[in-house]
């Protein structure tokens, strides 16, 4: 019988601290008619990021990520390049406060 008792109260974990986030996007440039909102949504939900994104009036994208804030931040970067044939001229973020209200990454239409 093993009476060895651990230096440690409680066994380590491997639990990583996640930090949740919440970024509010609008890309310029030409990023309409460059499948831009399709793969955004496409790399939103290979990473588990909720949100949506839609095409704006003015020619902007307009993009809303929620998720664990390297993904999101992974996300923000991809839009800074964009898909094939965008050809990104300006991407203003606005980090807001997280809510978690978004159950999957949805495609909006204007």
């Amino acid at each position: 019988m093993n009476t060895h008792k651990p230096d440690f109260p409680f066994a380590p974990t491997t639990e990583v601290m996640t930090i949740k986030a919440r970024a509010h996007l609008f890309v310029s440039g030409q990023v309409q008619g460059v499948f831009f909102r399709s793969k955004t949504r496409l790399n939103a939900k290979k990473y588990g990021v909720k949100g949506w994104v839609r095409n704006l009036p003015d020619g902007r994208v307009e993009v809303l990520f929620e998720g664990e804030k390297a993904d999101v931040e992974k996300l923000i970067e991809f839009c800074r390049n964009g898909p094939l044939g965008a050809r990104v001229a300006n991407v203003d973020v606005m980090w807001e406060t997280y809510r978690g209200e978004y159950r999957d990454f949805e495609i909006g239409f204007s």
